[in-house]
């Protein structure tokens, strides 16, 4: 009798092991389908408050409009944003480039030593290594390289493989736009899909842990895109007004440590860096090409205490109100699990870190709560976050 137990046991696991190794094969077989799936979701959750203040506001006369043409103008609304964020910051940063290419141009006829110096370089070579020639020169060397990597076959192959990233991201824009235009216009679609998959027993916990899932998510990355515009602006008043850089120059460095702020914790000091890198650039390459004095330390100084201030308010007063009461999780919660998926994924496991979390946390909290570590990790509070999604 137990011989027989003990082989059905192991029947049953066997079945289930062979039932999760088909799921992951699936998903991996499908991952380019689930990925547009996961990032329509996520631009689904984004656009939810747009979409609510659509529903409500928009009308002709007394009559609402339907919901797939307030769908369509919530991703219109996103669309636009977009371009005009890309349309407006991109040509800025260009611009950025190209004058610190510019005024460097400006200042070489300043700085007579650069052709004096590459010449000792090439006799230094030629003395040190003679088999290099009599007549070896950088510049040469530089010029046939050059030559070698840009002939036809290379240049062939570079165009045909950007054709083929561009069709295929064109493919992926045009799926995830088309999969969420159906998750924004049918309010609970995600739920119903999610319902479909797993057993009628597990049917109303499913239901309910998928309601927290986009309630929780929706918050969190609507508090991304505050946080982002809010360390844009700070950094783009100091840099302007303190650090004494150009509206253009200064609004550029800001959104570029806005977007780099995403990264947590390591994220605003390279984005900090890099900006601290392009302002002492820009002022020292202008201040070359008039002839004009440059202040290193106090250019760096003024940068420096710019950056800082901001990761500041960012550190004590933004993040505390997104990553916490966002998902509901306490700051040495985020922390470490900001560390282990970083060791883990690098700087894409550390941005996707906190949505991953926030739905094992609603899964577990929902299907194993009675267990011990799970109940001590989770508040009981976090139960009603569907009743006060319910009330919202």
């Amino acid at each position: 009798m137990e011989n027989e137990r003990s082989v059905d046991r192991l029947a049953r696991y066997l079945v289930t092991i062979g039932k999760i190794s088909l799921i992951c094969l699936a998903c991996w077989l499908l991952r380019s389908m689930l990925i547009y799936i996961v990032l329509a979701a996520v631009m689904a959750l984004i656009a939810k408050p747009v979409m609510k203040v659509l529903k409500r506001r928009l009308r002709l006369g007394k009559v609402r409009l339907p919901d797939w043409l307030c769908a369509l103008l919530t991703i219109a609304v996103m669309v636009c944003l977009l371009f005009g964020f890309i349309t407006m910051i991109i040509p800025i940063v260009i611009g950025i480039v190209q004058q610190i290419s510019t005024n460097i141009q400006a200042s070489a006829f300043s700085i007579p030593n650069v052709s004096t110096a590459i010449d000792d370089i090439n006799q230094w070579i030629i003395g040190t290594f003679p088999q290099a020639g009599p007549d070896f020169s950088i510049q040469a060397s530089v010029t046939s390289f050059i030559g070698k990597a840009m002939n036809f076959s290379s240049l062939s192959q570079v165009l045909g493989s950007i054709a083929s990233t561009i069709g295929s991201l064109g493919l992926g824009i045009f799926c995830v736009f088309f999969i969420s235009f159906f998750f924004i216009k049918e309010e609970g679609l995600f739920t119903k899909i999610v319902c479909a998959l797993v057993p009628d027993r597990l049917e109303k916990k499913a239901a309910s842990a998928t309601g927290n899932i986009e309630h929780l998510l929706s918050r969190y990355f609507f508090g991304i895109i505050c946080e982002i515009l809010i360390v844009t602006l700070l950094d783009f008043f100091g840099v302007w007004l303190v650090a004494g850089l150009n509206f253009s120059t200064a609004l550029g460095i800001g959104f570029m440590c806005g977007l780099f702020n995403v990264i947590p914790y390591i994220g605003p000091w390279l984005g900090g860096a890099l900006g601290a890198v392009l302002g002492v650039s820009l002022k020292y390459s202008a201040a070359a090409a008039v002839g004009g004095t440059f202040n290193f330390w106090l250019t760096l100084a003024s940068l420096a205490a710019c950056f800082i201030v901001t990761q500041w308010i960012d550190n004590f007063f933004l993040q505390p109100m997104i990553y916490s009461k966002s998902i509901k999780s306490s700051p040495l919660e985020i922390f470490i699990v900001i560390i282990l998926a970083g060791q883990i994924g690098g700087v894409i496991g550390m941005v996707a870190a906190i949505p991953a979390y926030t739905v094992i946390r609603v899964i577990a909290a929902e299907f194993f709560y009675d267990i011990k570590a799970i109940r001590r990790l989770i508040p009981a509070q976090d139960e009603s976050i569907e009743t006060q999604n319910d009330k919202e």
